[in-house]
């Protein structure tokens, strides 16, 4: 009907041109009077005849018509059964890998047939000590108390308040309580499986929304099918919560996860107002949710701030979003701020003094993104040189400040790190031994190799970084994208949101190369990132465009090796490690320590519940939560005193006379002293760091020679205190009471009244 329309107004038209040019031509009307009369009249004359025929004309409605409709609802139907079923899909995933740890949780822990006792103790060190303020919160009379207790807390370290929700972080813990209490679980469901399902609900959201992040950049589903199998396959290295389920990165990072996704979706290009809404929304919540319950989100936060910093300096991002990305975290940081009891670190975060130098270099330094190609990269050089100085300008001056005391420390473990200076610094040397501080080991990449994750994801990154490389050199240059018969979609490196996990996946990476630990934040997106990759037809299109390919339709083979190429991935590293996963499931195992419920028993039974502890981080964690006496100690040594505590302590295991042992535990008011075998006698590969090389390092008993790396051990008069007490000879049977002791440890009562035997 249209076409039909067009046809006759072109021919009218045509016709009565004709007759005006004839009428006009002995007038004396101008030229540009004589076009608008031929065109005014002429479109005025035959809009009048063509609705004149087309009223005589009452066409009857065939088939095509309806046709016509079908065909345009066919598109639409699929994109919602596409949707649907992926939704479905995302959703089952999350769900079945929520019933796997649960699952694996039970066998190999065994908490349906365990008391109370045994179920705690499964919680080890830190793990405990979290658990301990949730079932705190749960034994107060009401949310206000138990909250009240968790801030004026003077029952679990000696001679010491703390406001324990602000200085160990445990907003989680008092999420989960007050979530406990006002929904009703406490006939339904025990305490401590409502905790560890929590956690396990968010490892679900976690695993869905790297699902939902992959499918936006991929545009298929099939890539978070893929992420899905890459995630469960490398478990060992993706996350911690099938062991140690209370850690702060379970809480956290399922959250981050949620906002990088809605991070991904604000940076489209292509979406529309309303779903930009609802992304920045849920964008917000979820950076707002993160920063409270980790309390290093702030610097994960600051990366991905200069990732998005990186996308605007090289013109690949709306200047637009990266300022209302970055106003988001300074609300984020705001609310905080004053929700975490005016948490310092916050102001004094890398995140809040980068944004303000940025913002300040952009303001100082006009029309970065104008000029010729050497004028525009003298620009940028000279911007990222403002930024990094007014940056750390403005973050050492809110530290001079703000009562920081953990910079210096957190400088001395930098510089030891990085070798560029040697330290007898106890806790910073303890820091320093731990497996999360430490470099990745060389089975991690055998591992990531062996399911195909390291080489897929490491060829996605290449391609996008080089694609990027080509779309920033061409913009800044002023070159147009050169026409041939592949169409412009396919240059991936103008998606901004592409860009934007690409630096995700090369700053994550350098960092996850320094910290072992970190590679639990790293190794995740790397399945997504490899699975959009292998499922993008865009990004074979790009690799088509850069071999130049004709023969074959490059758009049809992209679209087959999207399908076919990940397809053949996932079944053949499914078929290989399926049987393994579902053997962890069939399997019993059993983690039974009868030595420390022995010990933990004894202790509620034989000593007085005001009774003081003393002993290592870790198994004082445990004494907290299972026997609720107080310590003197914890595994979370989160500032100054606790770290000298934590030293002071652990001079049990040290080459000191009994007296000066005797004095430091009565500093601390400690009625009894555990020493563990496994520390005392411990001879672990790892040279120095046994936590007695530590002690001796620290108080300069062990001197380590730069040159050939030698120990020389420096004089001592008194033997190792732990050896030694162990003998029963005076005067150590003078100031100590030996009170218990099986396989694994020995109590000591710490006498009040000396007598001195010979």
């Amino acid at each position: 009907m249209i076409e039909t329309r067009k046809r006759r107004k072109q021919k009218c038209l045509e016709d009565h041109t004709i007759q005006q040019e004839a009428k006009l031509e002995a007038s004396s009307v101008d030229a540009h009077q004589e076009e608008f009369i031929l065109e005014h009249e002429g479109e005025q004359t035959c809009a009048e005849e063509i609705a004149s025929r087309e009223e005589e004309e009452v066409p009857p409605k065939d088939k095509s018509d309806t046709g016509n409709k079908d065909t345009k609802s066919k598109p639409a139907l699929h994109q919602w059964a596409k949707v649907f079923f992926g939704s479905w899909a995302a959703i089952a995933s999350g769900m079945l890998y929520a019933v796997y740890l649960s699952t694996f949780h039970e066998r190999k822990f065994w908490f349906s047939s365990r008391q109370d006792l045994e179920r705690e103790i499964s919680f080890q060190a830190d793990s405990g000590l979290y658990y301990y303020y949730y079932k705190k919160m749960l034994q107060a009379t009401s949310i206000q108390e138990g909250f009240f207790e968790l801030t004026h807390d003077n029952k679990t370290l000696s001679l010491r308040t703390l406001n324990s929700v602000q200085q160990i972080g445990l907003y989680p813990e008092v999420f989960a309580g007050i979530l406990y209490r006002i929904t009703g679980s406490r006939e339904a469901i025990e305490p401590v499986y409502f905790y560890i399902g929590i956690i396990f609900g968010l490892q679900a959201v976690y695993v869905t929304a790297l699902y939902v992040t992959s499918w936006m950049l991929s545009g298929t589903w099939m890539a978070g099918m893929l992420t899905v199998i890459w995630y469960i396959i490398n478990r060992t290295d993706t996350t911690r919560v099938e062991h140690t389920v209370p850690l702060r990165e379970n809480w956290a990072l399922p959250y981050f996860a949620l906002q990088v996704g809605a991070l991904t979706g604000y940076l489209k290009t292509n979406i529309n107002s309303t779903m930009e809404v609802f992304s920045y929304l849920l964008m917000c919540a979820s950076a707002f949710a993160f920063i409270m319950m980790w309390e290093i989100s702030h610097y994960v936060l600051f990366v991905q701030a200069f990732s998005l910093f990186l996308l605007d300096c090289l013109d690949l991002i709306q200047t637009r979003k990266v300022t209302e990305v970055y106003r988001m975290y300074l609300v984020c940081l705001a609310l905080g701020y004053f929700t975490q009891f005016r948490n310092s670190a916050l102001l004094a975060s890398p995140l809040l003094s980068f944004i303000g130098g940025s913002h300040l270099a952009k303001y100082i330094q006009q029309n970065l993104k104008k000029g010729h190609f050497v004028a525009r990269l003298m620009k940028l050089l000279l911007h990222f040189y403002l930024v990094f100085t007014v940056s750390i300008t403005l973050n050492l001056v809110i530290k001079k400040m703000l009562p920081q005391e953990e910079n210096e420390h957190i400088l001395k473990f930098f510089e030891a790190k990085f070798d560029l200076n040697t330290t007898r610094d106890f806790s910073t040397n303890l820091l320093l031994c731990q497996e999360t501080f430490q470099t990745p080991s060389q089975e991690f990449f055998i591992r990531l190799t062996q399911t195909c994750l390291f080489p897929f994801s490491m060829s996605v990154l290449l391609i996008c970084l080089f694609s990027t490389l080509e779309v920033v050199a061409r913009k800044f240059r002023d070159v147009p994208q050169r026409s041939d018969d592949l169409p412009d979609m396919v240059v991936i490196g103008e998606r901004p949101e592409v860009v934007y996990h690409t630096l995700h996946m090369v700053l994550f990476g350098s960092l996850a190369l320094m910290f072992q630990g970190l590679k639990y934040l790293w190794t995740p997106y790397a399945c997504m990132f490899a699975a959009f990759g292998v499922c993008s037809p865009e990004l074979w299109m790009t690799v088509f465009k850069w071999l130049r390919l004709r023969r074959v339709p490059p758009l049809l083979l992209a679209l087959v090796l999207s399908t076919a190429v990940p397809t053949i991935i996932g079944f053949s590293i499914w078929k290989d490690f399926f049987p393994d996963v579902m053997s962890e499931l069939s399997e019993l195992q059993e983690f039974y320590d009868s030595d420390t419920v022995e010990l933990m028993n004894w202790i509620k039974r034989q000593t007085p519940t005001a009774a003081v502890f003393a002993g290592s981080m870790q198994l004082m964690g445990t004494v907290k939560l299972c026997t609720g006496r107080t310590v003197t100690t914890h595994p979370l040594y989160s500032d100054r005193d606790l770290r000298k505590r934590t030293e002071e302590i652990y001079q049990v295991y040290s080459r000191r006379s009994a007296e000066d042992i005797y004095m430091i535990l009565m500093s601390y008011k400690a009625n009894y002293v555990i020493i563990e075998e496994g520390i005392c006698n411990d001879m672990g590969p790892v040279k120095g760091c046994r936590v007695k090389d530590l002690v001796d390092v620290a108080n300069g008993h062990i001197l380590y020679n730069e040159d050939d790396s030698n120990t020389n051990y420096a004089f001592s008069l008194y033997g190792r205190f732990c050896h030694e007490i162990k003998l029963d000879y005076s005067p150590y049977i003078n100031y100590f009471t030996r009170v218990y002791w099986n396989r694994s440890y020995r109590v000591y009562r710490v006498n009040t009244l000396i007598s001195f035997q010979y």
